[in-house]
């Protein structure tokens, strides 16, 4: 027999031990992924998964807060909410916050970025003041603001004062409530797209500004033509993250409003929460949160639609 005949025979009895070996790596690395991923698979189904299945039972039936009345009902939770009003005007007053809260939480987080960006002295200090608010609890923050908007000793009036305004009921009076949760908003919230902006203004590449002076473009001329149009992306992602934190607005309305007065502040969760845990209603504010659940998702769809459009095309 040849040498190359040896090793033919050779190659082909060492063929499936080989094979048997890359399976049994395989399902090694495999279980060993599992292992990893079951901790965080357990929460997730106890946490996420049942709790969505379990509140889709829910408006499906006609539970309260104390157990009772749990038959089944269908849609009737649904009809009910659909034509509801103050459902409605809920939906209302979280669009108009968003909108409110939206424009200046993108703008002035880009002019603070900028301005840091300026390389003005104690950057750190810029950076920590402008972010700090966010690392605050809602709770001192709702504190803090009700404060500054309090009728007779809060510092926002007596700003206003030596302008000629007279004192402001900001969160008593309908005309002015969701301006002063809005305001609180902002300022609490608006480090994080700060940070966002910062980061992205760090890695537009120096050359194309020094090109842009070479070829006579002034400061200004270099905003708009470089520096915005690169901080489109990052701008698009702001204002994603920023319309679905505001649709889901529930702390600050609550701690500084209650929803008031007369529910021109009451948003669409708190309206929820008050139907299950004021009213008793368990089904109908399971089957309105859905409701408002799909109106996310298709907000949510549009919004990324028109995003993917205004993109860079290939």
């Amino acid at each position: 027999m040849t040498t190359s005949a040896v090793s033919s025979r050779a190659q082909a009895q060492a063929g499936p031990a080989a094979a048997d070996t890359k399976r049994a790596r395989r399902r090694a690395a495999n279980l060993t992924g599992w292992a990893f991923f079951a901790p965080f698979g357990v929460f997730f189904a106890l946490f996420l998964v049942w709790p969505i299945l379990f509140g889709l039972y829910l408006s499906f039936t006609g539970t309260t807060l104390t157990g009772a009345g749990g038959e089944f009902v269908g849609f009737e939770n649904y009809a009910e909410a659909l034509a509801d009003a103050d459902m409605w005007r809920s939906m209302l007053n979280t669009l108009w916050f968003t909108v409110l809260s939206t424009i200046p939480l993108v703008l002035v987080a880009l002019i603070m970025a900028l301005l840091v960006d300026l390389g003005l002295p104690g950057q750190w200090l810029w950076r920590l003041s402008f972010f700090m608010p966010f690392l605050l609890a809602s709770t001192v923050v709702s504190l803090f603001w009700i404060w500054l908007f309090n009728p007779q000793l809060g510092l926002i009036n007596e700003m206003l004062k030596p302008l000629g305004v007279e004192p402001i009921a900001w969160l008593q009076d309908p005309q002015w409530a969701m301006h002063g949760v809005v305001i609180a908003t902002v300022w609490w919230t608006v480090g994080f797209n700060f940070l966002l902006y910062l980061a992205a203004l760090q890695n537009i590449p120096e050359q194309q500004y020094e090109a842009a002076s070479i070829d006579g473009a002034g400061k200004w001329r270099q905003l708009f033509s470089i520096t915005i149009p690169q901080l489109a992306p990052t701008t698009g992602l702001i204002v994603i993250l920023q319309v679905l934190a505001s649709l889901k607005v529930f702390d600050q309305i609550y701690q500084m409003t209650q929803g008031g007065p007369a529910g021109t502040t009451r948003s669409a969760v708190v309206y929820i929460f008050e139907t299950g845990f004021t009213g008793y209603r368990f089904g109908y504010s399971a089957a309105i949160s859905f409701v408002f659940f799909a109106i996310i998702i298709i907000i949510s769809i549009v919004q990324i639609r028109l995003t993917a459009r205004r993109g860079p095309r290939s």
